[in-house]
């Protein structure tokens, strides 16, 4: 393992914890997961009348928050190819808020879920209508806080049917991929009933690690660090969401998502089964990381 180095400025930083105030609404939060995760939306399979729903709605908020589109356009097209469909115009989605450094921050959670299967509608709202939510949340933040970087906020499409957007996004990025330094994805939020949520990912990039260590516990949810190591196994979380397309290219990355549940994958991942107030915590600890981490890092090559 690779020395751990306590990067400059790092220990001015105050702990950000449950004396503060949560950095989002979570009134908005859990309106915009309720809303993504509606009976309606038809569980957004990708190339699907849901995802086009699921997509209007992001891109209002989006126009809401103020976030900027690249080249006056929210959409990257791309043809999705896999075993069960192909979708010759699936959508991500992308705005920035600019910083004062062109070295950017990927935030990024799928929009896409699996759809309707016998008759019975996936609503995916911890995977990954929650991961949206909280994309949303901060992106609202950082306008209303400008960044030290810019960062770039990603809903992709494509996850569920092999972390397709996210290749695409980084085979045509909007900016040079050496501006890119540091990806922080969102996949499930939202269901835990030990109020853990764990960041993955220090195993591969070790200097991240304080950065996390700074973020001090809320009352409803806790950081744990971990799922990350290759003797894990299954409970190995490099591969499984849309962060491992930016850790093949060496980016690095820290992925927030909970432990699996009884709810993981089935008709049952609705509204009215998560935890609203972990939720919100949840997602304020990972803005509470994107605070920390667009204060300290500067260059990619510092996190490797």
């Amino acid at each position: 393992m690779k020395k751990l180095i306590l990067l400059a400025g790092l220990a001015a930083i105050p702990l950000l914890g449950s004396a503060q105030k949560l950095p989002l609404s979570s009134k908005q939060l859990l309106h915009d997961i309720k809303v993504l995760s509606a009976d309606s939306m038809q569980g957004r399979l990708s190339g699907s009348e849901g995802s086009n729903m699921a997509q209007e709605y992001i891109l209002k908020r989006f126009a809401e928050i103020g976030l900027k589109p690249f080249n006056g356009n929210y959409r990257q097209h791309f043809k999705l190819e896999s075993r069960r469909l192909t979708v010759d115009k699936a959508t991500n989605l992308v705005g920035y808020i600019q910083g004062k450094s062109s070295k950017a921050i990927v935030v990024s959670a799928h929009y896409d879920h699996v759809g309707v299967r016998n008759g019975e509608i996936y609503n995916g709202t911890d995977d990954n209508a929650s991961g949206v939510g909280a994309l949303l949340a901060a992106a609202a933040y950082f306008k209303k806080n400008p960044p030290q970087h810019t960062i770039i906020f990603a809903a992709f499409d494509g996850e569920e049917l092999g972390l397709q957007g996210a290749n695409a996004f980084l085979e045509n990025p909007p900016v040079a991929l050496e501006q890119l330094i540091l990806n922080v994805n969102m996949d499930m939020l939202s269901i835990n009933n030990k109020g853990e949520l764990y960041a993955s990912g220090t195993h591969h990039y070790p200097q991240l690690k304080p950065y996390l260590q700074q973020v001090a516990a809320l009352p409803h949810a806790k950081l744990r660090i971990g799922h990350d190591r290759p003797e894990q196994g299954t409970d190995d979380w490099t591969s499984q969401s849309d962060h491992f397309q930016f850790h093949k290219r060496q980016i690095p990355f820290v992925y927030f998502g909970v432990e699996d549940h009884p709810h993981y994958h089935k008709p049952t991942d609705d509204f009215n089964n998560i935890n609203p107030t972990f939720y919100a915590d949840a997602a304020a600890l990972v803005i509470n990381f994107l605070i920390l981490a667009d204060s300290g890092l500067s260059e990619r090559k510092a996190v490797k």
